[in-house]
């Protein structure tokens, strides 16, 4: 090779740091154009409408938890994933509701998931707030100024400091051995679980919760009461909210699952008190986290929102399964037998009593049952709720 030949091959070398700027600028583009464009989202006071191009390398759009629950899943409009969400009745597709009780305004969100061709997931937080309908006005006693007041010509203000509290956001969870469980990932029943209800971290420091009610649905017509006033109907199948912080509720429960689906869901009522709030002495000594009738006076005035959330799971049987889910079936018998007794006298439906004409609370002959022949893990359910009735009637009284 003579030099000239040398010369013209330096002359076609390209500069390093333009190699570089170039790759750095195609990567930028390739990660801007696989992201997709931006949502859409449109609120009235009766939905919530979530438009979602699913451009780029958008494969799969799904809301949070449950990815494969069919009553849920959006419309698709040929590049358009469209979720229609209903907000008058939340807890259908797990959309999470904050009522501010002193301005009366709503605020519900949930959040998107949406899947990219090479796995790679994108979550989109959709929100929609609508204003109370009624705002306080507090008048105050007007008082005259001295006739001898000279306000200063000049003000020197040095400080001014203005705070302001976050809007609280919830989160809830199950968990199996620490890890956590949704609708998307099947459990046997029986299986030992927790459920976690819990502050996100802006709102930690402000805030503390209580449960003060919860009930478990099929997602469909049948729906039982498992915490009633901040206390477990059934302890066994469904343990007390326990807390160490007051930021974050966990109680242990036992799988379950109804007759004709894999679903279940959760619907809790929380509230959100300032600092924190009260525990509930229930009847089995344990502390839990909702309403005590007896302290009410006392503790409501730091309780200033109220959220309806929901949590699903999905619960089927294995190969094999037989004697657990019998088992599992006898403590679902017995939580409807409870909800059959207990009364709440708040005026909420009353899912938890059954009432004779003279108003007084009669036992189910089923629980007698389930003690004479039973499994053990039955029984001790029965005999739990048997006590339950028991200081449930001497309250009445």
């Amino acid at each position: 090779m003579n030099e000239r030949d040398i010369k013209v091959s330096n002359s076609y070398n390209p500069d390093k740091m333009t190699v570089l700027l170039l790759l750095l600028c195609f990567t930028f583009l390739q990660t801007a154009t696989a992201k997709g464009s931006e949502a859409v989202i449109e609120c009235t006071p009766e939905l919530m409408k979530v438009t979602i191009p699913m451009d780029g390398d958008r494969q799969v759009a799904y809301l949070d938890q449950i990815k494969d629950y069919k009553p849920c899943r959006p419309e698709f409009n040929g590049k358009v994933a469209t979720f229609i969400l209903d907000l008058q009745d939340p807890h259908k597709c797990g959309v999470t509701r904050v009522l501010n009780k002193i301005s009366g305004s709503r605020t519900f969100y949930h959040n998107i998931l949406i899947e990219g061709l090479n796995g790679n997931r994108e979550a989109i937080s959709v929100r929609c707030v609508l204003s109370g309908k009624h705002h306080n006005l507090t008048k105050r006693d007007s008082r005259a100024f001295p006739f001898d007041f000279d306000e200063p010509n000049v003000l020197n203000i040095t400080r001014y400091e203005e705070g302001k509290a976050p809007e609280p956001v919830l989160g809830a969870i199950v968990k199996q051995n620490g890890k956590q469980v949704s609708g998307e990932i099947s459990v046997s029943p029986g299986t030992p679980l927790s459920m976690e209800i819990f502050l996100n971290n802006e709102s930690a420091s402000v805030y503390g919760l209580l449960v003060n009610y919860m009930h478990v649905t099929d997602t469909g017509k049948q729906q039982e009461t498992i915490i009633l006033n901040g206390c477990s109907v059934d302890p066994y199948l469904f343990e007390n909210f326990v807390t160490t912080d007051g930021d974050t509720l966990t109680a242990k429960f036992r799988a379950f699952k109804f007759p004709d689906t894999t679903y279940v869901q959760f619907k809790g009522t929380v509230t959100v008190c300032l600092n924190e709030c009260q525990g509930v002495q229930c009847s089995n000594g344990m502390i839990g986290y909702g309403r005590k009738r007896r302290s009410i006076e006392n503790s409501e005035s730091n309780k200033l929102y109220e959220v309806a959330l929901t949590t699903f799971i999905k619960v089927d049987y294995a190969n094999g399964e037989s004697r657990e889910a019998e088992d599992v079936l006898n403590l679902l018998k017995n939580l409807k037998i409870a909800n059959q007794r207990l009364g709440d006298h708040d005026g909420t439906p009353a899912t938890v009593a059954e009432q004779t004409q003279d108003n007084k609370l009669v036992l189910h002959p089923q629980i007698y049952e389930t003690i004479r022949g039973g499994s053990s893990a039955a029984k001790y359910s029965a005999l739990l709720t048997l006590l339950c009735f028991v200081i449930t009637t001497t309250i009445l009284k």
